[in-house]
């Protein structure tokens, strides 16, 4: 039995929380709020963003982040990623040496461009850190339902140490040392992600998502491999399989923010409806300046920036991408008589 802190009380860390609390181990939840602990001890539920799911009586709640940290086996950080680099560096005080710190947020830093890992080495460099993503929507994880991610560490004692903790019936752990495709996988997928709900609230059919899709993993494989992930990792739970649930799933919130831009609404409206934080809003800027850093052509992306960030109407952004320049699919097979 591990002595875990879940650092953020969204509803991922919610259900994560449930997770490891099923599995025997000691949690205690920390939130900056302290009206949201509050809630948390008195109705055992966060009643606005996971209503229905309980958490047991052996679930600890705390505001006071020294005490969350103190003598904790393994911490999971699940502030949203715009929160990541403030709440790492506020942990820095109290972790030690070796403290294995579990990042399960999905994300890039608009400014640095950086990995939210990489974040979390710089302001705690003493901790071990890894990451733990894939296709697992928290309201699905928090009722029970299978679910399957991979724990990506820079060992692989410490991705098994993860993978056993989270590990039971119905929530399968992978592991993988490919930290940096799983990152990128789980962050530019968000951006993919908002498109197709673009092209839902614009009233488009399947053969449109199943483009953007795979026209999508086209795009963040061909960045995440220039940057140094693997293949492998692309194409598995944490980039097609991701991608997947994301673009097609009802509790994706960057889809149902996609939807709801692409029926007329701004951005800030979309957002201010869906009430919980898009990450892709926040990863599009960062993949747009990943892709000029690395002069790696990504129009989906571009298209969904212009749409974000300079008005145009998703209407107009599909037609452009309908709309380019002819192109073989794959420029690495060659024709009969070529080569």
């Amino acid at each position: 039995m591990a002595n875990v802190s879940v650092i953020g009380a969204g509803s991922w860390g919610i259900a994560l929380a449930k997770v490891l609390s099923t599995n025997r181990h000691r949690v205690t939840i920390w939130s900056a709020l302290n009206d949201e602990i509050e809630m948390l001890k008195e109705h055992r539920e966060h009643i606005t963003k996971l209503p229905g799911v309980k958490l047991s009586q052996g679930i600890s709640f705390t505001a006071d982040l020294r005490e969350a940290m103190e003598g904790r086996d393994m911490l999971v950080l699940a502030v949203p990623s715009v929160y990541t680099r403030s709440t790492a560096h506020a942990m820095s005080e109290f972790a030690v040496s070796g403290q294995k710190i579990v990042n399960v947020a999905k994300g890039i830093e608009e400014g640095t461009l950086k990995t939210l890992v990489e974040i979390i080495e710089e302001e705690i460099p003493k901790a071990d850190v890894a990451v733990l993503s894939g296709p697992s929507h928290a309201e699905e994880v928090g009722r029970g339902l299978p679910t399957t991610c991979v724990a990506g560490a820079h060992t692989r004692s410490t991705a098994e140490y993860i993978q056993n903790l989270f590990m039971n019936e119905v929530f399968r752990v992978y592991t993988s040392p490919d930290m940096l495709g799983i990152e990128l996988g789980g962050s530019l997928k968000n951006v993919i992600a908002l498109a197709a709900g673009m092209a839902d609230g614009l009233g488009y059919g399947d053969n449109t998502k199943a483009a953007l899709i795979t026209r999508g993993i086209t795009e963040i494989g061909r960045l995440a491999l220039v940057m140094g992930a693997k293949y492998e990792t692309l194409s598995g739970l944490t980039g097609i399989g991701d991608l997947i649930v994301t673009c097609a799933s009802i509790h994706s919130r960057n889809r149902r923010a996609g939807i709801l831009i692409g029926q007329g609404k701004t951005m800030q409206e979309a957002m201010d409806e869906v009430k919980m934080v898009v990450e892709g809003v926040y990863s599009t800027k960062a993949a747009v300046g990943l892709a000029k850093k690395y002069q790696i052509p990504m129009p989906i992306i571009e298209q969904v920036n212009q749409v974000l960030f300079f008005d145009k109407p998703a209407k107009d952004a599909v037609q452009e991408l309908m709309l380019r320049d002819r192109k073989t699919e794959h420029e690495e097979l060659l024709w009969e008589g070529e080569g």
